[in-house]
């Protein structure tokens, strides 16, 4: 059995001992749409994340049985053409649940806690020239009490909330499916959830129902001490409608983990802001705990031997 992982790069140093074990395993950092096909043309299981699984590539791969996604969205294969030829698909779900809960409540706790600017502020000298022992111009953000809304309530926005709750906070959330299954939260209409709280967190996929969800007019229904925190999907708030509302105080903060386009392109608004200060921002590493990656590896070594 041959199995070629086309672009391992996202994996960093984690080891594939689990998955050369079970064949002649060939390893690509990355590769093109034309690398891809050249390189899948006598394999038996592809092993990709972001390479598009069309009708071009399946030509190429006469052999293939079997594709593992290393990563929970399947957005960039064809699925139906895989079933009708007879190739499986299996991703990884739930891999990276405790690591973005993490990531996301690092960007919560360093803009109420205004982490960055305290740092700055005892590393720049102006704490050492200061007449007092602390920054009384600049207090915190206390969570306890606070409303944390949910966009999503799946494994990642249940973990998140249950943080939440361990701060003193209380919950509710939307449900972008429209199925409210959830009965431990309140369930409540995205208007009312982005009125209500004082921190919202975005933990749904990209869709037709979810494209767009919060734009300018959205953020004015924020309060402006409110924090938005996205490590869901990028595109879910609108990204130039996000950086104005942030540089005219609309909002007081937001941590951003995923993008429409990735990496960041230079021109893109984030970057361009006149309030830097207000924008945390992360390169899509939420999921990407030593951890997670490790548990990918071994999901994806145990996807091989059921599939095959």
């Amino acid at each position: 059995m041959k199995i070629v992982f086309l672009d391992a790069l996202t994996m960093g140093e984690t080891p594939m001992d689990e998955i050369a074990a079970l064949g002649d395993f060939v390893c690509y950092s990355s590769s093109t749409a034309e690398e891809a096909r050249e390189r899948v043309a006598d394999a038996d299981v592809a092993i990709l994340n972001k390479v598009i699984v069309d009708e071009a590539f399946l030509d190429s791969a006469p052999r293939l049985r079997l594709i593992c996604e290393a990563g929970t969205g399947i957005n960039n294969i064809d699925t139906a053409l895989c079933e009708k030829r007879g190739v499986l698909v299996r991703n990884v779900a739930a891999y990276s649940t405790d690591s973005v809960a993490q990531t996301t409540w690092m960007h919560i706790l360093n803009l109420a806690g205004r982490a960055f600017h305290y740092n700055a502020y005892a590393r720049d000298g102006r704490y050492s020239a200061g007449k007092v022992h602390t920054d009384p111009a600049h207090p915190f953000t206390e969570l306890a009490g606070k409303t944390l809304g949910v966009i999503g309530m799946g494994a990642i926005g249940g973990k998140v909330a249950e943080i939440g709750e361990v701060f003193g906070m209380k919950v509710i959330y939307y449900s972008t499916s429209g199925t409210s299954h959830c009965r431990k939260y309140p369930s409540v209409g995205i208007d009312e959830l982005l009125s209500s709280s004082d921190v919202v967190s975005i933990h749904a996929p990209y869709n037709e129902r979810t494209a767009g969800l919060i734009d300018y007019d959205g953020f004015l229904k924020m309060k402006r001490s409110a924090f938005l925190v996205n490590t869901g999907r990028g595109g879910i708030a609108v990204e130039a409608d996000l950086a104005r509302a942030l540089d005219e105080g609309v909002i007081a903060g937001a941590g951003i983990d995923v993008f429409v386009k990735e990496p960041l392109p230079l021109d893109h608004p984030y970057l361009r802001m006149q309030h830097p200060e207000r924008l945390l921002l992360s390169p899509h590493i939420a999921w990407a705990s030593n951890e997670a990656r490790a548990r990918l590896a071994h999901e994806m070594a145990e996807n091989i031997k059921r599939g095959w």
